[in-house]
Formats: structure tokens, C-alpha cells, sequence
């Protein structure tokens, strides 16, 4: 069933007295999901805006308070339109939400979700965008909510019914930087954004809505307030929470590729880590002198100190079995190997600064300076997007997919080369080096 064959047409930008979109034929829509819903206006396809709809999050006002009272309070507060005077309740597209601010926050559910929650005591029309060239005004009866639902149950979504976009590259094009230093460390988490089919440009970040970002950081990183964030985000900006037993392979054998002419051969590696651990074992058990005094360290057991070397050798297998991987798949070049696994963490660390903003742990300011602390971090490690792409993979793969090559590996891969071939991609367009980031911030400027 259409939309409209109620008998009921929608009010819209069309209708007199209100802007025709074809007056604004030269509009740059901010991402994918505005555009979408503009060229089905100009095409007057109430269908099609409807089906772009359910294939996105469409985010709600809430004050603070009643987002963080217990349980939580979302009301549908009454707007009324003004050019047209009609009771709405208004909501937004990701690509039209503004800054966040402390209050209020914006909750974002699909349009399933509002054809489900909607009761006939609720205003009977939904604004979508109100004050935009992409602008609509939709009726809120009964059978236009069941339209929507007819739309929403067609939509790929994921089980919670929200879009699924994950492994698309996706930006602001207007609103979020393009090129320059923030840019450069926006773009360092974007491996996880494409990923998940987030703006990775997106430095004034919502995410999923307040509730779905604050969510997100207790049950992945058991951050709930600023405090836990903040000392997550100076760990991930200072690269202390990737393994530090796998830093320690990997630096004996950076170290030992700085003596040897060639490869560093397998076995080779493993002798020498060994060495050098059973070393370290033995001085961290003798008697020192420091300035808290007379000091002596625990003395390992025999068989805790085979223990280690054990799972240093079958470290060191993983490790090199990922990387023949990564080399048949073109993630990593055929006489390249990992150096250390720290953009693993400097990846998430720019993720982190926004997922924090999101959830109004820190304010956009804060963010962007994690974030620029994020980009320098990488650079001075990395040499260009590639090498930073497998050892953010690798770390990946060593802390969640157990040598099984499944999605954590796939996922992982797949963002990869999405961002090494797509022309809009931000790592063929954004320079690794310096000379990449001393540029303006780029801000409305296409990749």
C-alpha cells in the first residue's frame, strides 16, 4: 500500500506558501541520508522518502533530566509548525542535528519505532528536519502509522530495529572537517566507523542518540560518568591498554630487525624474546635499590617462568600466522610486518573522545583536543595509513578473535579496503605526513 492511498496527502515543502525544494536546486545536502530524502521531495516520492526514513535513526529533543531520571522519561512535546501553524512533533536526521550541548540531548529511535510508541493523544503530525530544504510533514494517524510500519519491517535493520549500515563509508559533507589536523585524527578511528556506518567525520557527534552512546561506553568499557571516561581516554591517548606482553614481542623483534640485514626469522625471534623474558624475569626478582628503599621482587616459580615462555612462544605463532594472513589479503605488504600495536589503541582513543561527547562526559572542546591528540599520537609512530591500518588489525585481531578469522578479522578487513580504494575515502585524501595536516580545517569542503 502507497502512502497516500488514505486519501490523506502529506503536508510538505510543495504545498503553498511554504518552499518549494526545486527553489534550492543547488542545496548540498550535510551526508547520504538528507540527500536521499531531498531528491525524493523534488521527485515528490512519498515512498521513497519514507523507505530513506526507515533506514535511519530519527532523533528526538529530550531534556536532560528526564533522560537521566530512573527509568528514563521521552515525551512527544508538541511543536508548532510556523509557516503552517500545524501541531507536530519534530525530529531530526543525523546529518541536522546541532552541536551537542548539555541540554537538552537527542534520542535516536527508527521510524518502527515511533509507529509502535505514537497514540492518537500525540500530535498528529511528524516534522521530519522542520526548517530545511529536506523538510516534510507527515501525517500521524493510525494508517499513516501503518505505512510506516510497512516501511520499517521492509528496512534492513539490525535486531534492535535500528538501521543497519554497517561497512559503509559515510561522511558529513557539510558540518564535519575534511581536511587538516582534526580531520587527520578523526580519520583514525575510521576503520571503526565505517565499521559500524558512522559519520567518520563527524567531530559534533550523536552517535546513536544519548541513550544508545551512554549504553554503548557501560557495557563495552564499564565507563559511567566523566571521571571513567577521562581515565579511558588518557589510557587509550597514551596507548596503555593494548597487551603489553604482545609490545613485547613485537619490540624484540623490532629491535632485532635493526641489527639484522633481512627478515627476522621466526624461530630466531622466538630464541631471542625467550632470552631476553628470562632475563627480565631474573633482574625483576633480584634485590634493588630505589628511592622507596631496599626493594626485592617476587621470585617466579620454575614452572610460572616456563608458564610465560610458553605463551610467549604460541604468541609469537599467532602473531606471524596473522600476518601471513594479512599479506594474502593486501592488508599489509609482502616484506611489511607489524612494528607495535598501538594504533589499536590511538584508533579507539579518537572513537572515544566523541562516544564521550555523545554521552555528555566531556564537552565538544575536550573531544577535539582528544581527538588532535589522537591523529599527532599516530603519526608519530606510523608512517602512513596502511601501516597504521594492520597494526590497528592486529591489535584487534589479538584482543577479540582468537585466530578464528571471523568477523573480528572480516570487519576489520573489509573497512580496510573500503578506505584504500574508495574515492571519497579520507586516507586518499588526507596525507599522512605533515604535510597533510597543516592545512585549513575544510570545513563544508568535499573529500
Amino acid at each position: 500500500m502507497g502512502l497516500w492511498n488514505t486519501g490523506e496527502r502529506p503536508v510538505g515543502w510543495a504545498q503553498p506558501g511554504v518552499w518549494d525544494p526545486r527553489a534550492a536546486a543547488v542545496w548540498q545536502a550535510p551526508s547520504d541520508v538528507e540527500q536521499g530524502l531531498y531528491d525524493a521531495l523534488l521527485r515528490g516520492d512519498w515512498d521513497a522518502y519514507l523507505h530513506v526514513l526507515a533506514g535511519t535513526r530519527l532523533f528526538l529533543p529530550v531534556p536532560r533530566a528526564g533522560a537521566d531520571a530512573d527509568p528514563p522519561t521521552v515525551m512527544f512535546t508538541p511543536w508548532r509548525h510556523p509557516r503552517t501553524g500545524i501541531v507536530c512533533l519534530a525530529v531530526y536526521t543525523e546529518g541536522m542535528l546541532p552541536a551537542p550541548v548539555p541540554d537538552p540531548v537527542f534520542c535516536g529511535y527508527s521510524l518502527g519505532w515511533y509507529a509502535r510508541e505514537w497514540n492518537d493523544a500525540d500530535p498528529p503530525y511528524l516534522a521530519v528536519n522542520p526548517g530545511t530544504p529536506c523538510e516534510a510533514v507527515i501525517p500521524a494517524t493510525s494508517a499513516h502509522r501503518a505505512v510506516w510500519k510497512e516501511h520499517a519491517e521492509r528496512a534492513h535493520t539490525r535486531a534492535c530495529g535500528c538501521p543497519d549500515r554497517h561497512g559503509r563509508l559515510r561522511a558529513l559533507y557539510v558540518g564535519g572537517p575534511l581536511h587538516g589536523p582534526l580531520a587527520h585524527g578523526l580519520a583514525c578511528s575510521a576503520l571503526l566507523f565505517v565499521k559500524n556506518g558512522e559519520l567518520w567525520n563527524a567531530m559534533a557527534y550523536h552517535g546513536g542518540g544519548y541513550f544508545h552512546e551512554k549504553d554503548r561506553l557501560e557495557d563495552w568499557w564499564g565507563i559511567d560518568g566523566p571521571e571513567a571516561w577521562r581515565d579511558a581516554q588518557e589510557r587509550l591517548l597514551n596507548a596503555d591498554m593494548v597487551g603489553d606482553v604482545w609490545e613485547f614481542a613485537l619490540g624484540v623483534r623490532r629491535a632485532m630487525a635493526q641489527d639484522y640485514v633481512g627478515p627476522v626469522e621466526v624461530e630466531h625471534w622466538r630464541r631471542t624474546a625467550e632470552h631476553v623474558l628470562r632475563r627480565r624475569i631474573a633482574e625483576a626478582g633480584e634485590t634493588r635499590i630505589t628511592p622507596d628503599g631496599v626493594t626485592r621482587g617476587r621470585t617466579l616459580t620454575e614452572d610460572e617462568v616456563e608458564e610465560h615462555v610458553a605463551e610467549l612462544h604460541r604468541l609469537i605463532g599467532v602473531i606471524t600466522r596473522y600476518e601471513a594472513r594479512f599479506r594474502a589479503d593486501g592488508l599489509l605488504a609482502e616484506d611489511a610486518y607489524v612494528r607495535t600495536t598501538q594504533a589499536w589503541d590511538y584508533g579507539r582513543a579518537s572513537g572515544m573522545a566523541r562516544w564521550g561527547l555523545a554521552a555528555r562526559y566531556c564537552t565538544l572542546h575536550e573531544a577535539e583536543e582528544a581527538v588532535l591528540r589522537a591523529g599527532i599520537a599516530a603519526r608519530s609512530v606510523y608512517s602512513s595509513w596502511e601501516e597504521f591500518s594492520a597494526a590497528y588489525a592486529l591489535g584487534r585481531c589479538l584482543h577479540f578473535d582468537e585466530e578464528q578469522f571471523g568477523s573480528w578479522y572480516e570487519e576489520v578487513l573489509q573497512a580496510h579496503r573500503t578506505l584504500t580504494t574508495d574515492p571519497g575515502s579520507p586516507w586518499l585524501n588526507i596525507p599522512w605526513g605533515r604535510e597533510g595536516v597543516g592545512l585549513g580545517q575544510g570545513q563544508g569542503q568535499r573529500a
